[in-house]
């Protein structure tokens, strides 16, 4: 790990940060960090993995989760399982497909996710339930919602509200909108460093269970579903690229954050905030083909 953190460090093309966000834009693009989180709990890090950055869209593979734990597979009646093909926050298809999100990790289909979510509870409740959840898995009772990223998020999301309000008029969203809208900002807005995101992630890796506790998070087909859409709907229209180059399912975030499974073995976060041209972290996609390939981690 500290071989790759240094061969990355060296490379000059390092995408560029979201600067839609202003938060996200003022982040030092020359950080990088790396984490793996085994299934007999062993935690590894290196580079900046103790600093805090935005999860943004890999906040989506929880609120799935929790979803998933709270209705099951009546879920995709309202939103569907294929790869979008498309950017992560397109309208085109929403509309094709008359208001059923093409997969949970597309912005109109996370928006359902956070609908269920909200189905019982208030949504100050919801956004608790949320963080409660990432603190659990974790192990860390630091993990905050950092209100300066979610106010921002608010301000800009001008084609989130969009895809609320198409999805209500397609009879897809219960709650109102503005209900949905605000706790998927502040979701969206979670801040974890990659050693608090790897422990997160880490059921995904051990058939459902947290690693740290034992304790079951998800049954074991369960997360073996949520894998399936990490590995084939988890970096938009980039998806495909990555299977290839890595071959672990993942799922990214525009703060530059990646999270990786190796079913069996680890969870691995790899965070770097310059983005590609697909919204996915430049240097963490190539420390993650480093890895995977150095330790044969592949799934294929």
């Amino acid at each position: 790990m500290d071989e790759i953190s240094l061969e990355v460090s060296k490379r000059r093309d390092r995408g560029r940060v979201a600067d839609y966000i202003p938060a996200l834009a003022r982040v030092d693009p020359s950080q990088f960090g790396l984490a793996v989180f085994t299934t007999d709990g062993q935690l590894f890090s290196s580079g900046d993995a103790h600093v805090a950055f935005s999860i943004q869209s890999i906040s989506k593979v929880f609120s799935l989760t929790m979803a998933l734990g709270s209705i099951g597979d009546s879920l995709w009646r309202r939103v569907g399982r294929e790869p979008s093909g498309n950017s992560f926050n397109s309208i085109v298809l929403l509309e094709h497909e008359k208001g059923i999100p093409r997969n949970p990790f597309i912005n109109p289909g996370a928006l359902v996710v956070t609908d269920v979510l909200l189905s019982s509870l208030a949504p100050r409740e919801t956004i608790g339930e949320i963080l409660q959840f990432m603190r659990v898995l974790s192990g860390s009772e630091q993990i905050l919602v950092d209100p300066g990223v979610a106010s921002a998020e608010k301000a800009t999301g001008f084609r989130n509200i969009a895809h609320a309000n198409f999805l209500k008029s397609c009879g897809n969203l219960l709650s109102p909108p503005e209900h949905v809208l605000g706790v998927y900002f502040h979701q969206c807005a979670i801040a974890m460093d990659c050693t608090q995101l790897a422990r997160a992630g880490g059921f995904l890796a051990a058939a459902g269970r947290n690693p740290t506790t034992g304790l079951s998070v998800v049954s074991a087909e369960k997360a073996r579903c949520i894998n399936s859409l990490m590995m084939t709907c988890g970096h938009y229209d980039g998806s495909g690229d990555f299977a290839f180059r890595v071959g672990l399912p993942s799922k990214s975030g525009v703060g530059g954050g990646i999270l990786a499974v190796v079913p069996g073995v680890a969870s691995v976060v790899a965070w770097s905030p310059g983005l590609n041209t697909q919204g996915n972290s430049a240097l963490g996609i190539a420390a993650l083909e480093m890895l995977a390939r150095r330790m044969n981690w592949s799934v294929f």
